[in-house]
């Protein structure tokens, strides 16, 4: 009794009861915002949860750690994208979820729901190896897009001042592991501010001994593409450049050393890593249906063994014939999955039957850097340099959240095109 009483007391009492259902959404991200924003309007009450007011932009995080975009360019304020008089936010981390009671628990207090949707994402997966993860960049956040931005500059005005050939050969490689598009379009976005901005404005610096490394597990980067976009991709890496290590793993870091599964070593201070990720899994669900770091749940979404809670985008699996593993943890699934579960929750408001969920694959696409992309379509069409690069603009333009991004971001990119330029090289103490 005493523990029923001391949970009452913790609940949360700012956010109004009414007759409305409530449903509980657990991250901020593309499947948070998918579902929130064709619920507004609903006889629902939404109530949002997350450790940051704003939704990221995930993809372009890149070019906020490469200088091409101030940190707010890919940050829209959750509360100026969701406004409604049904819906509520609160800015707290999420310690556990408690389905027997209906119950969140945050570091804020206790939250009850009739609907829990968790959409928390995904983040890195580092396969156990805890030196690397200690000493690795991700890039998964705003506040780790803009660390690794100081990181770099502070390694180039480092470097022209240290004589000592051995650490400035540490300040000035990087690492980068992981072919996928991120790993992709980080080691392009590099080997562009290596040839176009390092030698105007650090000219002291010797560019020839500026390395950007590109370590892959497998035979081949993009491997979720197409053959011709992976052997494009290959050669855009090695016009501009970049090293590729192919078939190699990071098995250790001491210090500046990393040690290879090759038997090779990399003298570098700044390891990038952007080789896998895994769900973000809550504490309290039940393990056994948990499967290889996401939620299990049915094609309604429903979490395997709940009957009113759901899981979306990169932390739930959800397996079909066709995708036996899941779907891919791809932004486009969890924005379908958002979208597709908010018109399943108007039908239990109507007492209509739910629909299954179908994935459309729209395509896939990843730049390399300027004038240089690929991009295969569910059409069997594979589209590659400056067609498939102005693709890849205009897709990213679209999604983005807001017109103010949307203008600032292509504002920079027209800028950083016509001038090669990049606006935001400032090292900013944090």
């Amino acid at each position: 009794m005493t523990l029923v009483n001391n949970i009452k007391s913790n609940i949360l009492t700012d956010i109004p009861k009414t007759d409305k259902k409530r449903i509980v959404i657990i991250g901020g991200g593309f499947a948070g915002m998918e579902l929130a924003k064709p619920l507004l309007k609903s006889d629902y009450q939404i109530v949002m949860l997350d450790k940051n007011n704003y939704h990221t932009f995930q993809p372009l995080l890149y070019q906020v750690a490469t200088a091409g975009l101030d940190p707010d360019s890919v940050a829209a304020p959750l509360r100026e994208n969701l406004r409604s008089h049904n819906f509520y936010f609160r800015m707290a981390s999420v310690d556990k979820v408690i389905p027997e009671s209906n119950l969140v628990q945050t570091n804020i207090g206790l939250l009850d729901y009739d609907y829990l949707v968790i959409a928390t994402g995904s983040k890195a997966n580092f396969f156990g190896e805890e030196t690397v993860a200690e000493k690795s960049f991700t890039l998964k956040e705003v506040g780790e897009a803009f660390a690794l931005r100081n990181h770099l500059f502070q390694c180039l005005e480092q470097a022209v001042t240290v004589a000592d050939e051995v650490e400035k050969e540490k300040l000035l490689n990087v690492v980068i592991v992981g072919g996928g598009p991120t790993g992709i379009e980080m080691a392009g976005a590099l080997s562009e501010l290596k040839k176009k901005v390092i030698p105007k404005e650090y000219d002291t610096i010797d560019t020839s001994k500026i390395n950007v490394y590109l370590v892959e597990g497998m035979d081949s980067v993009l491997n979720g593409m197409s053959e011709s976009s992976r052997n494009r991709t290959k050669e855009y890496m090695e016009e501009l450049g970049v090293k590729l290590k192919l078939n190699t793993l990071v098995e250790k870091v001491e210090g500046s050393k990393i040690k290879l599964s090759d038997g090779t070593y990399l003298q570098s201070n700044t390891l990038i890593w952007a080789a896998g990720v895994m769900g973000n899994v809550i504490e309290g669900i039940n393990e056994e249906h948990i499967s290889k770091s996401r939620i299990e749940v049915d094609r309604y979404n429903k979490v395997i063994g709940y009957d009113n809670v759901f899981a979306l985008g990169d932390v739930a699996s959800m397996k079909t014939e066709e995708y036996e593993k899941g779907f891919p943890m791809l932004a486009p699934v969890a924005m379908q999955q958002g979208r597709h579960l908010a018109k399943n929750f108007k039908h239990l408001l109507e007492n209509k039957p739910l629909e299954k969920f179908e994935y459309t694959n729209k395509g896939v696409m990843a730049t390399v850097g300027r004038n240089k992309a690929v991009v295969d379509t569910p059409f069997g069409w594979h589209l590659s340099g400056l067609p498939a690069w102005l693709s890849w603009m205009f897709i990213h333009l679209f999604f983005l959240i807001g017109f103010r991004q949307k203008a600032v971001v292509f504002a920079n990119w027209v800028y950083s095109y016509f001038t090669f330029k990049k606006s935001t090289k400032s090292i900013i103490s944090t």
